[in-house]
């Protein structure tokens, strides 16, 4: 079993992935002891200020336009939990059970830092949802992506005192109920301890820390597929000389390049053709590196602003012990988070795009002197000319899922909240191009093969010949029409479980 200590300052995109994933037992989250010190003691100071009954945001006050309401100090526990259960709005599917550990974690870490004064027993027993695999149901739709994900985390909340539902041992049951399974109760809230639970950036933390880790292997997928294509196509590796990648030098151009390079060595169909009068290939194949490095530039942003968040004490209001001070700020707003998963959704979109052009012009004999739509009997066959008619729809699609969701903002909470990210919807439209970036690729690298098919007994390169001999254990050449979703799913099946990647890296190593 793999440990996870967590102390809100440590967590990194990787773990989130790893816990997000964990089937039950491989995975035991914990705080580490210094953590639990600094719990406790914010817990204490909290107490110390509702015992003065000075107004403090939070602890004995309304929240966000209620907030010039004093809440006397015998409401305090019922405060919080009617705040849990107003804020219980979400709508739309349920998370999956991956991005709702992701979020469950995140949250955990989050308060872990000791700023938020929460009750102990409140992340002990998140933790443990996790350990045990209790899976909350979290409407997806309900965030504006400030003041916290409050409907979505709340419905995690309410599920931690005893009244929500939950998965476990793959049963819908109630909370209370999966929680005596374990040998636990539901926890009791007190001062601060609702608004903690639920004030913070973890949804959109969520859903973004997923993508990254997904965008990653597609940038490289689609490495290996444009490499395929341009054998499939006979292709030149021209473009892709080093010395004109350091005439632009962008880290992202010149990584792909070297890929594309390796990939191609010693390819007999590339060298069967090294003195053909073609002088230009389209740039769906001669610009890869530079739009296939642009894209994957846009990935480079988004870890470097996750890595930070991830961290962040994203909680309001936030109390400074030390400083015996307690200060209401705006660190629950998701904006840094909204604006990088936009941009990364245009990059996995780009992807799509580049992939798509590819495919066309594997369909068109006119350029690439393959049998239209890759099948030997046109006509009696269609061939591969609906497969590539879904890429472009694929394609078509993502353009509206680019739209930025961060650029919109509705004023909440009688105008108090008068400026909003839209985080969550701006993740989760990046995992929706992330998924169609998979079918993508997959559609290519269906086409590709095939291509690679008629260029025979002229042979690949050895990397490219791992990765088609991968896909021909599960999907057959095509020598007549049959169900090509079959074939696009098992494919994509591959991408997702990384057995091409893996086969490939076997005969040149890691790529760039």
């Amino acid at each position: 079993m793999k440990e996870i200590l967590i102390d809100g300052n440590s967590l990194s995109v990787e773990q989130v992935v790893t816990v997000a994933l964990a089937k039950q037992g491989e995975v035991k989250v914990q705080l580490t002891e210094d953590s639990k010190k600094k719990i406790a003691r914010a817990k204490e100071y909290v107490h110390e200020i509702v015992n003065k009954d000075n107004a403090v945001y939070g602890i004995n006050t309304g929240f966000g336009a209620l907030s010039n309401v004093h809440i006397d100090k015998s409401d305090l526990g019922q405060l919080q939990v009617n705040l849990i259960r107003s804020h219980c709005t979400g709508v739309g599917e349920a998370f999956n059970r991956e991005v709702t550990r992701a979020i469950m974690l995140l949250r955990a870490n989050c308060l872990a830092s000791g700023y938020s004064g929460v009750n102990p027993e409140a992340i002990d027993l998140l933790i443990d949802f996790l350990n045990h695999d209790i899976i909350p149901f979290v409407p997806s739709k309900g965030s504006v992506g400030a003041s916290g994900d409050l409907a979505p985390l709340s419905h995690i909340a309410l599920c931690l005192i005893g009244e929500g539902q939950v998965t476990y041992s793959g049963k819908s049951v109630r909370s209370d109920f999966a929680i005596s399974q374990i040998g636990k109760k539901p926890i009791t809230l007190g001062p601060k301890d609702g608004l903690a639970l639920i004030n913070g950036t973890a949804v959109m933390a969520a859903l973004g820390s997923l993508a990254i880790v997904h965008a990653e292997k597609i940038m490289t997928l689609a490495d290996i597929s444009a490499a395929m294509t341009c054998d499939g196509v006979k292709g030149s590796k021209r473009a892709y000389d080093p010395r004109i990648q350091k005439l632009k030098p962008h880290p992202g151009q010149i990584a792909v390049a070297q890929n594309l390079n390796s990939l191609l060595e010693g390819s007999e169909i590339m060298d069967s053709h090294d003195t053909c009068g073609k002088v230009q290939d389209p740039y769906s194949l001669r610009c890869v590196p530079q739009v296939h490095g642009a894209c994957r530039q846009t990935l480079e942003h988004i870890k470097v602003v996750f890595d930070r968040e991830l961290n962040a004490v994203t909680d309001n209001p936030l109390l400074f012990i030390d400083d015996d001070d307690v200060i209401s700020g705006g660190n629950f707003h998701g904006e840094a988070l909204a604006l990088a998963m936009d941009y990364l959704a245009m990059g996995v979109a780009e992807i799509c795009n580049i992939s798509e052009r590819r495919v066309e012009k594997m369909m068109n004999p006119t350029f690439s002197e393959l049998p239209a739509f890759l099948t030997g009997k046109s006509g009696l066959n269609s061939g591969l000319m609906i497969a590539h008619v879904t890429s472009a729809a694929l394609v078509s699609e993502n353009k509206y899922l680019c739209h930025p969701a961060s650029v919109d903002s509705v004023p909440t909470s009688t105008d108090k909240e008068d400026h909003v990210s839209m985080g969550v919807t701006s993740g989760r439209k990046l995992l929706e191009v992330v998924e169609n970036a998979y079918d993508c690729l997959s559609i290519e690298i269906l086409c590709n093969t095939q291509a690679i098919e008629f260029q025979k007994p002229l042979k690949t390169s050895k990397p490219i010949q791992a990765a088609y001999d991968v896909v021909r254990r599960h999907v057959e050449p095509i020598t007549e029409d049959r169900v090509f979703h079959n074939d696009m799913m098992a494919i994509k099946k591959l991408l997702k479980t990384d057995e091409i990647l893996n086969e490939v890296k076997k005969h040149m190593g890691e790529l760039q």
